[in-house]
């Protein structure tokens, strides 16, 4: 039985959180050169400058004499309450899977958390276009945030789409089979992801968390956002989480009844689609 969803506090907290962890994106330079000390000199100049560029409160004095100030450790605490919150408060919608795991509902809090970036990438084009078009004054930070935002939309959604069974799946030979053999489909297809991400992660973490996200590598354009040292990260961090995410659907379907796979609707789905729509 679903729970109503859509209530304020599923679209607060999720907007909350995508402005907490985006300070703290902006910022991290500050917790790399506090916590993460650079042995060259060169290149400790050359990220302190990126940051003392960026710095949305240069006025503000650092903890202990650092660049870390008050607000960047407030966000640093406040986003895993925001996460623990929402992953709590989350509800399912009517055609939504629920799951039963803290990873289900975390995931379900992901996508609340990637609606709202889509929400705002919609706000930030719209704005664009009136400043471009009707003002004649285009942005130079416009076109790089939505690509940014985009991409991370991209990844975390492939996430939320592995916990909702919604990944693209052919099933001619899995429906021909008894259900047995469509268990030892699943184990292989899993294990198959699970060394995927495995062998991603172990052959480029050097590359990506010392290459990129260390070294703070920027876009190299006019608003020069550090795409490249934040996008590679989260590739690495959300193929984990799909592949935690694959092992838990492994576990949790094991005993589902045999399925039959066809582009008719069954009895339970068009219910669902009855309540989703306002029909009893």
């Amino acid at each position: 039985m679903h729970k109503n969803s859509g209530g304020l506090i599923e679209w607060l907290i999720p907007l909350a959180f995508v402005a907490t962890a985006s300070w703290l994106v902006w910022h991290l330079p500050a917790f790399l050169l506090d916590w993460l000390p650079y042995n060259s000199e060169s290149l400790k100049s050359q990220v302190t400058e990126i940051y003392l560029r960026s710095d949305v409160t240069p006025e503000m004095t650092g903890v202990f004499g650092g660049f870390v100030d008050i607000v960047d450790i407030g966000a640093l605490i406040l986003l895993p309450i925001l996460a623990v919150v929402g992953t709590k408060t989350v509800r399912p919608a009517t055609m939504e899977f629920e799951g039963t795991t803290v990873m289900d509902h975390f995931a379900l809090f992901i996508g609340r958390v990637t609606m709202m970036m889509i929400a705002i990438m919609t706000v930030v084009m719209l704005y664009e276009v009136f400043m471009r078009y009707i003002l004649e004054k285009p942005t130079e930070w416009a076109n790089e945030m939505t690509l940014w935002f985009a991409s991370f939309v991209f990844l975390m959604s492939g996430y939320y789409a592995m916990q909702q069974r919604s990944h693209i799946r052919i099933f001619l030979l899995y429906d021909a089979v008894p259900r047995w053999l469509q268990r030892v489909f699943d184990t292989i297809s899993t294990i198959l992801i699970v060394m995927f991400a495995f062998f991603l992660v172990y052959g480029s973490y050097q590359q990506v968390f010392v290459n990129k996200l260390y070294k703070w590598e920027l876009y190299g354009s006019a608003f020069n956002p550090p795409i490249p040292a934040t996008l590679q990260p989260m590739v690495l961090i959300v193929i984990t989480l799909v592949a935690m995410q694959a092992i838990l659907n492994l576990i949790a379907d094991w005993n589902k009844e045999p399925e039959i796979h066809t582009d008719e609707p069954d009895d339970e789905e068009i219910e669902m689609i009855k309540r989703a729509v306002g029909q009893d």
